[in-house]
């Protein structure tokens, strides 16, 4: 049964498997709120998940530990029971769909796992685990509902009150539940004056929807650039734990995660997953009443693929208006690049990209449009520029 002194206890078990991340001030992410960050991905295997596998493995019996683990992801939790298994000397067997990318199935492997790779998508995977679990008695270890689990990542709330006792809040990410069943119970428990706040994708609300239905649904389908916290179905356990531990729940967009990634890279020189950083775009974007307050937004995962960062970046760039575009009709006549350039320039914009394009055959046959790309400061800076253009006689079809 989960209680104060399990989690305690988990502290202690997990002192030499993980790291205790300490709480980073921030400066000029928010100013509604004094904003710290608890940074989770700087733990080992750059996840959280460490702290819930770990636990969960030192609680096995011998017997347990001699048959080994098995677990299914295609990120952070195969890495956390396969790091913790074996510096446990534990045996761990992570099955994965074969389309999770190649850098988390060699990572995996690195940290001493067996990996199993099932044709399909991550439900295949889950089946195939259990599977083995029968065939061949494997300790299943579950991403999120299992107490266990749910104890150590509680570590994480523990280590918040003891290095800053005076915070008012906790903003937590949510997937199923596990980190914020965890951290709120240990948070309340010390002192249930405390806010914490759970987070989710807007594309993947499946413990929002719950809360709020007051009973365990499951989505159709999860999109969100937070893969991490992309779960249709939040667990039983984490569930009765959030509706009586947690005190609300937001969702962020996928704007809004994606300017949190790029505001953490470019404010506190730190990488964090889409999942990891919704906690930060809920202060940012004033998800909860935390005026004035000192907050704790936890950073659950810094495992974010590069392939598809850059994309997150130039869309944080768009949220936050520092790129933007214009279309402007012209009368086609020389001089007419130059003059717009000249007050875009004026205004303190740099153009990036030039398109220009005939006008159709409804339009003016002299007619042109001109689509340019900018790098500007915010919204109010492209506004100035498209007041400007449109004050020297510039008709604009769009600016944003």
């Amino acid at each position: 049964m989960l209680s104060i002194d399990k989690v305690f206890h988990a502290s202690v078990v997990l002192k030499n498997i993980v790291r205790t991340t300490a709480i980073v001030p921030t400066e000029g992410i928010t100013d509604g709120c004094e904003l710290f960050l608890k940074p989770e991905n700087l733990q080992k295997t750059g996840s959280f998940k460490l702290r819930g596998s770990g636990y969960k493995i030192s609680m096995l019996s011998e017997e347990e530990k001699k048959r080994g683990v098995i677990a299914c992801s295609a990120g952070n939790h195969a890495q956390g029971v396969a790091l913790a298994a074996t510096k446990s000397g534990v045996s761990s067997i992570i099955c994965l769909p074969d389309s999770a990318p190649i850098s988390k199935i060699e990572a995996t492997k690195r940290y001493g796992a067996q990996v199993c790779l099932v044709e399909g998508v991550y439900d295949d995977a889950y089946k195939r685990a259990l599977e083995l679990k029968e065939e061949r008695g494997y300790t299943f270890v579950h991403p999120f509902d299992d107490e266990d689990v749910i104890a150590g990542q509680g570590t994480i709330g523990l280590e918040i009150v003891q290095e800053m006792n005076d915070v008012d809040a906790v903003i937590v990410p949510i997937g199923g539940g596990g980190l914020i069943s965890g951290v709120a119970f240990a948070i309340k428990s010390l002192n249930p004056n405390i806010k914490v706040y759970g987070v989710q994708a807007a594309g993947a609300p499946s413990m929002f929807n719950s809360v709020h239905e007051g009973s365990v649904g499951s989505l159709d389908s999860v999109s969100t650039i937070a893969d991490g916290i992309a779960v249709k179905q939040p667990g039983e356990h984490t569930f009765g734990l959030v509706q009586k531990y947690v005190d609300d729940i937001a969702l962020v967009t996928e704007d809004e995660i994606a300017a949190a990634i790029l505001t953490l890279i470019e404010k506190q020189k730190m990488v964090a997953e889409g999942a990891g950083a919704v906690s930060v775009a809920a202060a940012m974007f004033n998800k909860f009443p935390i005026a004035g307050k000192r907050v704790v937004s936890i950073i659950s995962g810094g495992n974010i693929d590069v392939t598809i960062l850059s994309r997150v970046i130039e869309r944080g760039l768009m949220k936050s208006g520092r790129s933007s575009s214009l279309v402007i009709e012209l009368i086609d006549k020389p001089g007419q690049l130059q003059t717009v350039s000249r007050i875009i320039a004026d205004c303190g914009g740099n153009v990036t990209s030039v398109q220009y394009e005939r006008a159709g055959e409804i339009e003016s046959i002299n007619g042109c449009y001109l689509k340019l790309g900018m790098e500007t400061r915010n919204y109010d800076h492209v506004r100035m520029i498209a007041e400007a253009l449109t004050d020297n006689g510039f008709k604009l079809i769009e600016a944003k």
